[in-house]
């Protein structure tokens, strides 16, 4: 029986299941983007997720926890060097999955998954829209705004006196 097992096995075994995920952590941390399919990648965010928020706090227990399961000594050097000084205001969500459609071959769900405080594309679009806000309320507007048009009024003649001559 099942019971309270929800994470996707994604057909593995659990070895290589671990040693997949590993290695797609170890990818993301190194290269901050990588491409991959879409069940995959939420695994791999279940599975990252916990180790980054690890990294916030630099103690030697966590490091040797992180490198327990990732056995890559570059890529716990860059988590806890780099990547922690960027996450360390965020409160979680350090993942982002960006779906970009099916794999021609075999139609399954493809879709990129990246660091959030890595893409710089998108830190310029909200770093655009907060300082362009503009507040378009009604209440705020005075009901006749609208421009006064002159109309060209006809001009009574003014009648010419004499000139006395």
């Amino acid at each position: 029986m099942r019971h309270n097992k929800k994470f996707n096995h994604l057909g593995r075994k659990k070895a290589h299941r671990d040693a997949l995920l590993a290695n797609m952590t170890i990818s993301l941390i190194l290269h901050k983007r990588i491409f991959t399919t879409l069940a995959k990648a939420k695994a791999l965010r279940i599975y990252a997720e916990p180790l980054i928020n690890r990294a916030k706090n630099d103690s030697t227990a966590n490091r040797r926890l992180v490198f327990s399961y990732l056995q890559n000594k570059e890529a716990v050097t860059i988590l806890f060097q780099e990547i922690s000084q960027k996450i360390a205001d965020r409160p979680g969500g350090y993942t982002r999955i960006l779906k970009t459609g099916n794999r021609l071959g075999d139609n399954a769900k493809t879709c990129f998954i990246e660091l959030v405080d890595y893409n710089e594309a998108m830190l310029k679009d909200k770093a655009a829209k907060k300082t362009t806000r503009t507040r378009r309320s009604r209440k705020s507007a005075p009901k006749n705004d609208a421009p006064a048009v002159e109309t060209p009024q006809a001009e009574a003649p003014q009648a010419e006196t004499p000139a006395a001559e």
